[in-house]
């Protein structure tokens, strides 16, 4: 988790409660093609398959907890 920006960990917050990819760069301020970039940046830093993988290793990292979904509070 070191490699990641603190943009990049904000995406991945806000992946691991679920959010779209549109609803994420509503709710961070960014286009859809940033937060596009962002995660397949997340997926090859991670070295995940898929966003269910990421949501993962956000949990087990301790990047994320349950009760603060980032991207959905500001839509």
């Amino acid at each position: 988790m070191d490699v990641l920006t603190e943009r990049e960990i904000e995406v991945l917050r806000s992946v691991a409660h679920g959010c779209s990819t549109a609803e994420i760069a509503a709710g961070l301020f960014i286009s859809y093609a940033a937060t596009k970039t962002h995660v397949r940046l997340l997926l090859t830093k991670l070295s995940a398959r898929d966003r269910a993988q990421l949501v993962v290793l956000a949990f087990e990292n301790s990047n994320v907890s349950p009760e603060t979904p980032d991207a959905r509070r500001h839509s």
